[in-house]
């Protein structure tokens, strides 16, 4: 069992190996470790930093890793400490992250005032709720004043990364065939940046039409009054606009302003406790000795067309109730 005071010193102190096994702790699905990672967060709450926290996202391909590593180390040049979650919902089925960011971003992972650690979702997108803005509070503890929150673009998951983060960068392409198609609504309606990468060499006119016809998309499902998106264009391998992107993610952050920024960050935390509570809830239903006795027996049930699922679904909840 790790030791908590131990933990939050090692953290205070900006050591890496404490900084890890927190976040192992805060994501571990354990009764035990749940406790002490509510202590341990408890007491990094006290005096953490109050980092900037984006969202990035994008189409399958976009470059995200290449743009995560050309910003970050422009970042931590500029006397930053900057962390990256790497949110890899396909671990659903696995438990574990399967993202080879460190792999992908080798040189700013050799960066000392840089973290990177992929954040498994834990088997759900609460799971993904839970772990990641725990882990982005441990960075914070850590005096990491940047958090980078990357998701493989996946739907809900991000939603999900949208609700636990200041501002949401949404990457694309110049070259997705039929550039408003290949983007779902839902998407602009979340997005406070969006960028053209991979906007160099003869793929610059075409990066700066997507732009404009993204920008012309976003005035039709935002409201007047509200953030409009801004829309640019960037390379991140030739390090080329990167430094636009993060401009006018401050100027949202600017935009949002002190009380705009805490009002958000209340109704994420919101958000964030009835996250909390499902998940917990799911972990308590999965660990009942009433409704292990008679899972595989209602699986079969169900698998055979016996038991209709909303009739299983009511046995289930029983089991549960009668051994709380």
């Amino acid at each position: 069992m790790p030791d908590v005071q131990a933990l939050v010193e090692g953290i205070r102190g900006g050591a890496r190996a404490s900084v890890s096994q927190a976040i192992t702790l805060v994501e571990s699905t354990r009764p035990q470790h749940r406790a002490q990672a509510r202590e341990l967060l408890t007491e990094l709450a006290a005096n953490g930093q109050d980092a900037v926290r984006v969202g990035i996202s994008g189409v399958p391909g976009v470059g995200k890793s290449t743009f995560i590593e050309a910003l970050g180390t422009r970042l931590t040049a500029a006397g930053h400490r900057v962390g990256v979650l790497a949110v890899d919902p396909s671990s659903v089925r696995t438990g574990g992250s399967v993202l080879g960011d460190k792999t992908r971003m080798a040189r700013l992972a050799q960066d000392p005032r840089a973290f990177i650690r992929p954040s498994p979702s834990a088997g759900t997108l609460g799971g993904v709720a839970r772990a990641t803005v725990q882990a982005m509070a441990v960075l914070e503890g850590a005096g990491y004043d940047v958090v980078l929150v990357e998701t493989v673009g996946v739907g809900q998951s991000e939603v999900t990364v949208a609700g636990m983060v200041d501002t949401f960068l949404f990457l694309t392409l110049a070259r997705t065939g039929d550039q408003l198609q290949g983007i779902k609504k839902g998407i602009l309606e979340i997005a406070d940046v969006i960028a053209v990468n991979k906007a160099d060499g003869d793929r610059q006119m075409e990066a700066r039409v997507a732009a404009r016809d993204l920008a012309g998309a976003l005035r039709l499902v935002r409201g007047h009054g509200e953030w409009a998106p801004p829309v640019v264009t960037c390379s991140a391998l030739d390090d080329i606009g990167v430094d636009e992107v993060w401009a006018r993610v401050l100027a949202h952050r600017e935009h949002l302003g002190a009380d705009g920024l805490a009002h958000k960050r209340a109704l994420q935390q919101l958000d964030f406790t009835w996250a909390l509570v499902r998940d917990e809830l799911e972990q308590r239903l999965r660990h009942s000795p009433g409704v292990r006795e008679i899972r595989e027996e209602l699986r079969d049930a169900v698998l055979s067309g016996e038991l209709p699922a909303t009739v299983a679904a009511d046995r289930i909840l029983a089991a549960f109730d009668r051994t709380r």
